[in-house]
C-alpha cells in the first residue's frame, strides 16, 4: 500500500491533477467526507489527510510513504535541507505565494527599519521571521499566532506580521500593505526515503508522473 499524506484545502485541489496524471482518482471530497483515510481508484494507493504542517512529520516517520507540502512548512520545521529520512524529488509549482512582511497602511515601516526601532512582529512563521530580521540587523519581539494574522496590527498587538501572501486581498481588505517580500513559495514533494528502497517501482512512476506536470507549468 502506497500512504500519500496531503492537507485540506487549496494543495489538496492542486495536487489532484498530479495524482490524475498517475492514473490515481481520490473516490471521496474531503470536504463532504468525515474519514481521515481516502480511497482511491487503485487498491494499493490511499490518501491521508492531516494538518499541512504535519504533513513532512507524517512522511519522515512513516506514517506516509509521501506527501506535499509547501516549502514555508519544510523551512520553518527545520526540514528544508533534507533531514533524515526525508527525500525532496520535486518541486511541483503548485500552490503558488509568497511570504511578505505586511503593516498597517500609515506605519512607517521603512523608518523603523532604518532607525534600528524594535519592532513587534506578529506570525506563524517564528523561525524564517527571526531569521529574516536578523539578517537585516532589526531587532525584533517575536509573537506566534496561529491565525487571523491580520488583527495584530490594527489591534496594536504588533507593528507588523509576516505571513503568506498570494493575491494580496486579505490584506488591501484589512488596511494593510506588504512592504516586503522574504521568499517566493511552492509546494514541494517529499517521500520517505525507506519507503522509496522498499517500494522503488510505483513510487518511482508516482515521481515521474508529477515530474512531468510540474515540468509543463515550469514552460
Amino acid at each position: 500500500m502506497i500512504t500519500l499524506a496531503l492537507s485540506k484545502g487549496r494543495i489538496f485541489d492542486e495536487t489532484l491533477p498530479l495524482l490524475r496524471a498517475a492514473g490515481i482518482e481520490v473516490l471521496e471530497d474531503p470536504e463532504k467526507s468525515r474519514k481521515l483515510i481516502l480511497p482511491t481508484n487503485r487498491t494499493d494507493v490511499q490518501v491521508v489527510l492531516v494538518r499541512a504542517s504535519d504533513v513532512p512529520t507524517y512522511v519522515q516517520y512513516g506514517g506516509a510513504d509521501l506527501g506535499v507540502t509547501g516549502k514555508d512548512t519544510l523551512i520553518e520545521h527545520g526540514m528544508a535541507w533534507g533531514p533524515s529520512g526525508l527525500y525532496q524529488p520535486l518541486d511541483l509549482r503548485i500552490a503558488k505565494c509568497r511570504m511578505s512582511v505586511a503593516v498597517r497602511a500609515d506605519y512607517d515601516y521603512a523608518s523603523a527599519v532604518k532607525q534600528g526601532s524594535r519592532l513587534k512582529v506578529a506570525t506563524k512563521y517564528v523561525g524564517i521571521a527571526r531569521e529574516f530580521f536578523a539578517a537585516k540587523g532589526v531587532h525584533t519581539d517575536l509573537i506566534k499566532l496561529y491565525g487571523s494574522m491580520e488583527l495584530a496590527p490594527l489591534t496594536g498587538l504588533a507593528d507588523a506580521i509576516v505571513d503568506l501572501v498570494s493575491t494580496g486581498s486579505t490584506l488591501k481588505a484589512n488596511q494593510l500593505v506588504e512592504v516586503e517580500r522574504i521568499m517566493d513559495i511552492s509546494a514541494r514533494l517529499v517521500v520517505n526515503q525507506a519507503a522509496l528502497k522498499l517500494k522503488q517501482t510505483p513510487i518511482r512512476a508516482i515521481i515521474d508522473a508529477f515530474a512531468s506536470v510540474a515540468a509543463q507549468k515550469a514552460d
